[in-house]
């Protein structure tokens, strides 16, 4: 079966679970396909976990999830080392990352220390615990949850973590009539129980590569890089998107190709993700601020796409 099938498919038991929300289903898949992590900024019981959990059963991904609370500590996630009497030795217990999946749900209520101990695994696929390393399954994602700024608890994610998430999503509110689907489908029992097992972890890897070998011409390059530095130079912008941008919105336009079907990246596919994976790198001035924001599109209209074929 070709990529651009397995992603439809893999599309399709998603939204057995998820209601009118296909256009962040998609760019989910896309992010995961181009090896990235996802940061979902929403307010509880829109359903983003129900979202994770279709994930992993489509994808055979092992799923953890931790609450994340004042209290949790570094080693809940990264393990710990414990004393055998019987050998001798200090031995590992793996923390709660050692998975295919994890979701950090509500991240931005826990300690910047804990928010800390994610960011090793999502770099580097590893952990360390007492000067030994320890590396996480393949394929492994974090999909994090962060209530919105301002909201009782929280605090702002710094930058640099900020900056590790490939794409940061909103899944919004249901339009009433998925609502009333939504609340229909849960009289007959859980929708998730529905959703089967399209890809294992080897199919996965091999869509991953699939999404590696598109196309990109060095025209459609140059726009990346033009879109990014555009964000550089922006008055309404203090601090611009950095370099891992530039790979994270080419490894998404990538994907984006092998879903539609396309073994190369047109500038469609660029622009289609633009904002997606470059609004929450971007730091706006007092002005941009107090005006509610800055639209991205105008970037998009200020920088020409390049002609191809």
């Amino acid at each position: 079966m070709d990529g651009n099938k397995q992603a439809l498919e893999i599309l399709g038991e998603v939204k057995k679970a998820v209601v009118g929300k296909d256009d962040v289903l998609a760019k989910v898949l896309l992010a995961i396909l181009a090896r990235g992590h996802i940061l979902l900024e929403d307010i509880p019981g829109v359903g983003k976990t129900t979202m994770a959990l279709a994930f992993s059963k489509a994808l055979s991904l092992k799923y953890n999830r931790v609450q994340f609370t004042p209290d949790v500590m570094p080693s809940d996630i990264t393990g710990f080392s414990i004393y055998n009497k019987a050998t001798g030795a200090m031995e590992y217990q793996p923390g709660a990352v050692l998975c295919n999946l994890f979701l950090a749900d509500e991240l931005n209520r826990a300690t910047s220390r804990t928010q800390s101990a994610l960011l090793e695994a999502m770099e580097e696929g590893q952990v360390t615990v007492d000067g030994v390393s320890h590396p996480v399954p393949q394929p492994f994602l974090v999909i994090a949850t962060q209530n919105p700024a301002g909201a009782s608890g929280t605090q702002l994610l710094p930058d640099s973590q900020m900056d590790r998430f490939m794409i940061r999503l909103s899944i919004g509110y249901p339009a009433p009539a998925d609502e009333l689907d939504m609340v229909r489908r849960k009289q007959g029992g859980n929708p998730l129980d529905q959703v089967r097992q399209v890809l294992d972890l080897a199919g996965l890897a091999a869509l991953r590569e699939q999404a590696d070998r598109v196309y990109v011409s060095d025209e459609v390059l140059d726009y990346i890089i033009r879109l990014v530095n555009a964000t550089r130079s922006h008055p309404m912008i203090v601090q611009g998107a950095s370099p891992r941008a530039s790979l994270a919105l080419t490894a998404m336009a990538k994907a984006a190709a092998l879903v539609l079907g396309r073994d190369y990246v047109n500038p469609e596919d660029v622009s289609m993700v633009f904002a997606d994976v470059v609004a929450h790198r971007l730091i706006l001035s007092p002005r941009a601020e107090a005006s509610g924001g800055f639209d991205l599109s105008e970037i998009l209209r200020q920088v020409q796409p390049p002609k191809i074929g």
